[in-house]
């Protein structure tokens, strides 16, 4: 029995591991959760799991609210990293979302606890550090998001004489729409994705291909492959989740549905269940299957990877918290789309570079990347009272 604890309760990943422990509660079961401030779940959810015993608020005003309704639970909003400590269990499955993901992936990594890895900027900004823990046998970490699912399946099946691994993008609301046709686009209808349900920011991320940025640069740190090793294709219905290209030209794929409990089971099974790949010569093999090459100029943002991944240090902590900040603003209707990609740009030349950032470090990177994402922010939109 696997005693889990789920960082992002409320989110849309985090509602879909609640579905894969229920299904499965001869080998799961849940000890404890965080939620924001989204809390109306917590009824529903302790009504299932008599086992949870603590539960995380970031709203500190509904402590004392829930406490008095469920007393056989300890209700607080001490933090993410003491909660890590305290609770009792085997794995922590971190489903939150930003920054606000990596100092609880790395105490659960010390505290040597098995972490099924769904909050991207665990390893886009801190990489090092985490894999650097790894390396001295400090827990053991496994990837839910779908697309590095399907590469660490691929890669159990065979490892030897990979040419690239690929990396699937369906190109978000926008990716019918040319670049000069992105100037008005809103936020509303940029969370209309074409085939995932997903939260605000990452359909965002999806929108901007940020989050495939991201993805590249999870790849390079999981499976230790430099950046010219790893590609992106455009894939319309979202069905095959990512693919190795192989010397002999032999390709090997995962083909399903996009569905998320798919990657969030064999994470929380850590890959001890069956699973199924594909091997075909040509994408042109998979029937009713749309692909499209990926175009640094419609996107450019993808261009970044490359650049954190080869000089690392404070690059992934820059390109991040930019990347938060001007997706918040896009959200609330203070700037354009293309604004998000002008606002990482700002930041990325402003913030110093640190080649070797300690955990402090890149706190502070992330901090002076925040500031100088508002300050551009706050130009843009006197700039546009103008």
């Amino acid at each position: 029995m696997t005693r889990i604890l789920l960082l992002g309760a409320s989110g849309s990943i985090g509602s879909q591991t609640i579905d894969v422990i229920n299904k499965n509660p001869q080998d799961f079961t849940l000890v404890g959760f965080s939620v924001g401030y989204r809390t109306r779940c917590i009824r529903s959810i302790l009504l299932k799991h008599k086992e949870v015993k603590i539960v995380y608020l970031r709203d500190k005003t509904k402590v004392k609210y829930y406490s008095s309704r469920y007393p056989q639970v300890t209700f607080t909003s001490e933090g993410l990293d003491e909660l890590v400590n305290k609770v009792d269990c085997d794995m922590v499955v971190n489903a939150l979302v930003g920054y606000s993901g990596l100092h609880p992936s790395i105490t659960a990594l010390n505290a040597n606890k098995k972490l099924a890895l769904a909050n991207k900027e665990s390893l886009v900004v801190g990489g090092e550090l985490i894999n650097g823990l790894l390396k001295e046998g400090h827990g053991k970490l496994y990837p839910i998001d779908s697309e590095h699912s399907a590469l660490w399946k691929c890669l159990k099946v065979d490892d030897k004489n990979v040419n690239k691994l690929m990396l699937t993008a369906s190109g978000g609301a926008f990716r019918n729409l040319k670049r000069e046709e992105l100037v008005n686009v809103k936020a509303k209808d940029a969370l209309n994705h074409p085939t995932w349900k997903m939260g605000a920011k990452i359909t965002i991320d999806c929108a901007t291909m940020v989050n495939k940025c991201f993805e590249i640069i999870e790849a390079g740190y999981l499976y230790n492959y430099s950046p010219s090793k790893i590609g992106v294709m455009l894939h319309d219905e979202s069905y095959l989740h990512s693919y190795v290209i192989y010397n002999n030209g032999l390709m090997r794929g995962e083909i399903s549905k996009p569905d998320m409990r798919n990657p969030i089971k064999f994470a929380l099974y850590e890959g001890n269940i069956p699973f199924a790949t594909q091997t075909f010569n040509s994408l042109d093999e998979l029937k009713g299957l749309h692909f499209h090459e990926c175009s640094l100029e419609r996107y450019p943002v993808i261009a970044l990877a490359k650049k954190v991944l080869t000089k690392k240090g404070n690059l992934g902590a820059i390109l991040n918290m930019a990347n938060e900040v001007a997706v918040d603003a896009y959200l609330r209707d203070q700037i354009s789309f293309l604004d998000i990609e002008k606002t990482i740009d700002y930041c990325m030349k402003k913030v110093k570079y640190i080649a070797s950032p300690s955990l402090k470090e890149l706190d502070d990177s992330t901090f002076k990347a925040m500031n100088s994402a508002r300050e551009y922010i706050y130009f843009l939109k006197e700039g546009n009272r103008r």
